[in-house]
Parts: C-alpha cells; sequence; structure tokens
C-alpha cells in the first residue's frame, strides 16, 4: 500500500477572514490554490449544502508532499457545531509557537515543548516547539473512535494502513501508509463519537485503477460507501475519481485517483490573490447585517 498516499484534512469554516489569518500568520502555510464553486460538489466535499461555496488548500509546501489543509467555506453558514471527532492536528514548528505568542495568538502549555492553540472555529492544533523540519512539518491527524480495536481491522486489514504504534494506556494507536507520510491517530473516546455540524473528512489518494476494487471491498465487508466512484470536475482543471467511505464510526474518507489528482493539485501561484480576492468582494456578512439576520450556525 505504499501507493496509497495521506493527503489532506477538510474543515469547515464559518468565518474565512479570521481562518486564512491563522494558517497564513500563525502557522505560517502558504496557500497553494483557491477555487470557487457555485452549487454543491456531487460528493458533499462542501458538506450537505447546495449553495455557492468555496475551496482553499493551505499547507507547507505542494500536495505532492506535503499533508495539506482543505478550508470549506460555505458562503450561509457562519458557525459550525464541533463534535469529539476530531481530536486535533499535531505539527512541529517553533517559528509557529513565536508567531502565535508575537500575534497574541492563545496559547496553552501542554507539556514541555507542547502547545495547544485553535483555530477560528474551535479546531485543535498541538505545535511542538521545535525547529520546523525540511520536510512536511505535519506530523499527525488525531480523530475520536468508539471502538479501538474494530477501528484498527478497518484501517489496518480494510484499507491497508500499517500500525505504527500502540499504546494501550492512552488507548490510541497511531497508523500510516508509510514512516515518511503524516500519520493516523486513532483514540478511544469511551463513549460514541459525535461529529456535531463541522464534521471534517480525511482523505488519501491510490492509483486510479484501484478505486473501483476499493469500492467491491467496502461492498463485500458491508461496510458504509457514502458516495460510490463518481468523477469531479474543476473548471479549467483536472476532473478526478473518488470513492467517499465512512469507517466504523463516521469519519469520511475520501480516495481519489492519484495520477489526476497530481495534477489538480498542483500549486497555484495565484492561489493567494485568489483567496484575498474572493474575500474582498465577499458581501455576505453585509448583506446579513443589512437585513437584520444572522448566517444560518449549522
Amino acid at each position: 500500500m505504499a501507493l496509497r498516499r495521506a493527503l489532506h484534512f477538510v474543515f469547515k469554516v464559518g468565518d474565512r477572514t479570521k481562518t486564512a489569518t491563522f494558517y497564513r500568520e500563525v502557522l505560517g502555510m502558504t496557500i497553494l490554490r483557491h477555487e470557487e464553486f457555485e452549487e454543491g460538489c456531487k460528493a458533499t466535499c462542501n458538506g450537505p449544502y447546495d449553495g455557492k461555496w468555496s475551496k482553499t488548500m493551505v499547507g507547507y509546501g505542494p500536495e505532492d508532499n506535503h499533508f495539506v489543509a482543505e478550508l470549506t467555506y460555505n458562503y450561509g453558514v457562519g458557525e459550525y457545531q464541533l463534535g469529539n471527532d476530531f481530536l486535533g492536528l499535531v505539527l512541529q514548528s517553533s517559528q509557529a509557537v513565536s508567531n502565535a505568542k508575537r500575534l497574541g495568538w492563545p496559547l496553552t502549555k501542554v507539556e514541555e515543548a507542547l502547545y495547544l492553540t485553535h483555530a477560528p472555529g474551535g479546531y485543535p492544533f498541538y505545535l511542538v516547539d521545535k525547529e520546523q523540519p525540511p520536510h512536511d512539518p505535519v506530523q499527525k491527524v488525531c480523530l475520536g473512535v468508539s471502538d479501538l480495536q474494530r477501528s484498527i481491522h478497518y484501517w489496518e486489514t480494510l484499507l491497508g494502513m500499517k500500525v505504527m504504534d500502540k499504546n494501550n494506556q492512552k488507548k490510541t494507536v497511531l497508523l500510516g501508509f508509510s514512516d515518511t507520510q503524516c500519520k493516523l491517530e486513532l483514540c478511544d473516546v469511551s463513549g460514541a463519537v459525535d461529529h456535531g455540524t463541522a464534521f471534517g473528512r480525511i482523505a488519501f489518494s491510490c492509483p486510479r485503477e484501484e478505486l473501483p476494487n476499493l469500492e467491491a471491498l467496502m461492498k463485500k465487508e458491508n461496510q458504509k460507501i457514502l458516495t460510490p466512484l463518481v468523477k469531479l470536475d474543476t473548471p479549467g482543471k483536472a476532473t478526478v475519481e473518488v470513492v467517499i467511505l465512512a469507517d466504523p464510526d463516521g469519519h469520511e474518507i475520501c480516495f481519489v485517483g492519484d495520477e489526476a489528482f497530481r495534477e489538480l493539485s498542483a500549486v497555484d501561484p495565484k492561489g493567494n490573490e485568489l483567496l484575498d480576492k474572493a474575500m474582498a468582494e465577499d458581501k455576505s456578512d453585509e448583506w446579513f447585517a443589512k437585513h437584520n439576520k444572522q448566517k444560518a450556525a449549522a
């Protein structure tokens, strides 16, 4: 399964401007590409919404060799309710810690050389206070599960991830497709997993030819398929094929054909400019204020 890659995690954001400040100025990430859509995604990339939305990919480097964040903004939604499904993203960057302190961004010391901060909307980020490595600083994504053994079976046996580490005391397991990629940490939350309305999605790539087989395996194993194999168009860019799955706790998992995705995910030098332009032209807050209304709380 070495050909499978961890790609990104999808965050729904209610305040695009504050969110951009966090990723660019606090974490020190770069806008890799920005895309605007007039209607909802066939694979519900933007959640169960059918209106105008945008997608912003942000990270420490190209998506070919970095795990990045996909920021999904629905123009009519101002906030989302968090659950206990997403437990944090861990990255190593003393520069991010320094940035947070300089900007007055709230930081909580967890232990020696480890700080907790939150992105707008409440998403937890753990910052390892060590020099940013030359490779991807993003170390792992942490998700809550209700039955660790059942989840290990799903992610290891069915999806082909390798168990890298297991901590029985903390009730966690660390998995990955390779040592050099961002890892997935599953943590037993000793109860049901609540996805709130902010429920995210983790994305991986695999060779395109594996997608039908992956879908067939999930059908055979009576596992949930949220979106059967479908083609997704992005105006002016590559068309990709995806299958959207759900693990036993309802975590959404996207598998996309690697070949077309590498073309789609090429860094756009105008990404930063496109995001700034979209934010400047976004009059949705003004419209709601003028009509004495508030954006929907999902």
